[in-house]
């Protein structure tokens, strides 16, 4: 599924061509990231700041499931409301998803899952550790958020940005892993090299053997190649 796919027909009349293009863009993230076995049920979910509409994001319809999103069933939501199940979206997800993109305008996209592999390193003290060079990518530019029960409490959005702080990506302890991006793409391909390094860590962990450490100069080194490579070189 390419997530560049340029706007299909059944453009509503009135809607502008940009959000019709995001509706699109993030319709096609929730079947992606389900595509990869990462949704649950009608939990969790991606969101995308509305075009042109800045306090102003996109999310799904609390009880689809993620396989039934489309660019026209996604909810437009207030992000400065006090929204929760009787306005069709889910109270945690709102919480979460506005307080992240109230907090982060430089960012337009959020990806939250609780897959296992993400709900497992969330669990670890140690958190990401740099032992493969898919960690690397993350090398001081991950966030950690302890644990606070369900994430409903407005009140937790300041401190989720706090910890999140100018990361791309966060571990939130006990829960499940949150990715940010300028596009779906961005957030989506954050995620999966996220839960491709927590897989690798843990299944070296499981061996029972020592692991080789990255050194923090060679972690500085190769973040800073990745961010060369993932901006093109430019």
């Amino acid at each position: 599924m390419n997530i560049h796919t340029a706007a299909a027909t059944g453009q509503p009349q009135g809607m502008s061509s940009a959000e019709w293009q995001a509706r699109v863009d993030l319709a096609a993230l929730y079947r992606l990231v389900a595509h990869h076995g990462w949704d649950d049920v009608i939990f969790n979910h991606c969101s995308m700041r509305l075009p042109g509409e800045e306090r102003k994001f996109m999310m799904k319809r609390h009880e689809l499931l993620w396989t039934e999103v489309t660019a026209s069933n996604l909810v437009k939501v207030d992000m400065d409301a006090d929204l929760d199940e009787s306005a069709g979206v889910n109270r945690p997800g709102f919480t979460l998803h506005g307080g992240v993109l109230r907090g982060r305008p430089d960012v337009n996209c959020a990806v939250h899952v609780h897959t296992r592999t993400g709900m497992a390193i969330a669990g670890l003290k140690s958190g990401l550790r740099m032992v493969s060079q898919e960690s690397t990518r993350f090398y001081g530019r991950i966030g950690y958020h302890p644990y606070e029960g369900i994430t409903e409490d407005f009140g937790e959005r300041e401190r989720l940005i706090a910890h999140l702080g100018k990361n791309r990506v966060m571990i939130m302890h006990n829960h499940g892993v949150l990715s940010v991006g300028k596009t779906a793409s961005e957030a989506f391909g954050l995620m999966k090299h996220l839960l491709e390094a927590a897989e690798i860590q843990m299944q070296m962990e499981s061996t029972g053997g020592e692991i080789i450490e990255i050194p923090p100069e060679i972690c500085a080194k190769t973040v800073a190649q990745y961010e060369k490579h993932d901006s093109g070189r430019n």
